[in-house]
């Protein structure tokens, strides 16, 4: 037996050793000369920091400055490739305070000859800094918005979305519940502009998929839900029948108090419940969990959605990079947007942008506080190009007047 162990640990060096000059074969030349100039592509991390909400639960860390790490690890997995090909990623990390000038400060990094932007700004900050006639020569990666206007009527030729769109994310919600026959839902609408937005995308998706909105209510309770759910929701929500509760909350204010709370016993979905997310911590399939531990051994903590939008960001330009040799803004923009692009991201396919938008067409993850639930696109909905393209706004839904 000793005997066997050691003939097959000797074959299995040899077969190592025979792999590893094959592989050798392969590689270009060029990544072995030493004299070669290396190709450095600086990549900026633009930031503003968000007004803090108050707390739902002491329970929630309050994460700052979130994409951080992600562009951190983005940067380390591609200079891992670059340096076979002779190119290096930097990060250059700006972050504002709410008193800052974004502006003054995106046209001094501009100055600077710096073109590529990984963006966490608000919508309207983005809108502001893309519609620059500086910004013309400059590609920016959004990695912290959901707006649908921001991806069709004020979309940017030099903006590209790596966040799933609201209209997407309600999608991906109205797909599955189509498939559990839950047909009619009971919509709670907060009073933020942000809850009517997502409620917008939340009608339009039941449209779309043949649901029926029994009713349509307001959150209008100005006290604390901790104290006052257990009074008022089983009023708000005393209907005929529903088959679910989808609820548009998106500054998480009231949403989390409304499941075992309702007139009926029915699920809640939407921005609380069963939620449709980019990334999330329970997800473990297609290699995703090595990535999770990665990030967490960086980080301390699991990770995000603007951690994972901004990693892949940074993966992006790596990959075009590499495939274009270029260190070029425009070259590396239309290299991502042309057919040829692809990028690995954990999710079982493939993922690449929508050329009518620059949204990131990707799987959504469908998932409740602990656990997953599906994945998005579901089986069964089929669409003539893209299976991705079934979540969200259609080539011929968009009126994207690019500037």
């Amino acid at each position: 037996m000793m005997l066997f162990d050691i003939q097959f640990g000797q074959r299995l060096l040899r077969s190592v050793a025979f792999l590893l000059k094959f592989i050798c074969l392969f590689l270009p030349t060029t990544t072995l000369d030493a004299s070669e100039k290396i190709v450095q592509l600086n990549v900026v991390f633009l930031m503003q920091e968000p007004e803090v909400s108050p707390a739902l639960s002491n329970l929630d860390p309050v994460i700052r400055r979130e994409g951080v790490f992600g562009a951190r690890l983005g940067v380390e997995d591609n200079n891992t490739t670059g340096r076979f090909t002779r190119q290096e990623f930097l990060l250059t990390e700006i972050i504002l305070s709410q008193s800052d000038d974004i502006i003054a400060e995106f046209r001094k990094q501009i100055k600077q000859n710096n073109t590529l932007f990984v963006v966490n700004l608000s919508a309207s900050g983005l809108s502001e800094i893309a519609a620059l006639p500086e910004s013309k020569g400059t590609l920016l990666f959004d990695i912290s918005t959901r707006s649908d206007a921001l991806r069709n009527q004020f979309c940017h030729k030099n903006t590209l979305h790596m966040l799933p769109s609201r209209a997407m994310r309600s999608d991906a919600l109205a797909q599955y519940m189509l498939k559990r026959s839950w047909r009619k839902w009971l919509l709670i609408i907060g009073p933020d502009e942000q809850d009517r937005h997502y409620a917008t995308a939340i009608k339009r998706s039941a449209k779309r998929f043949g649901m029926k909105i029994v009713a349509e209510k307001s959150w209008t309770s100005t006290h604390d839900s901790r104290r006052t759910a257990q009074s008022e929701v089983p009023v708000l929500t005393q209907e005929e029948d529903y088959d679910v509760v989808v609820v548009a909350d998106e500054k998480g204010l009231f949403g989390e108090y409304l499941a075992y709370r309702t007139w009926w016993p029915r699920p809640v979905i939407g921005t609380q419940g069963l939620v449709a997310l980019a990334w999330h911590r329970t997800h473990e399939q297609w290699g995703a969990v090595q990535l999770q531990n990665r990030f967490m051994d960086i980080s301390g903590r699991p990770m995000g959605e603007r951690d994972y939008a901004a990693w892949l960001a940074l993966r992006a330009i790596g990959e075009s990079a590499t495939r274009t040799g270029s260190a070029d803004s425009s070259l590396i923009g239309s290299y991502i947007l042309s057919d040829a692009f692809a990028v690995a991201g954990f999710k079982g396919k493939k993922l690449s942008f929508r050329k009518w938008n620059g949204q990131l067409r990707q799987p959504v993850l469908l998932a409740a506080p602990r656990s997953m639930v599906a994945v998005a696109p579901l089986e069964g909905f089929l669409h003539p190009i893209d299976e991705l393209d079934s979540l969200g706004f259609d080539a011929s839904e968009i009126a994207c007047e690019s500037n």
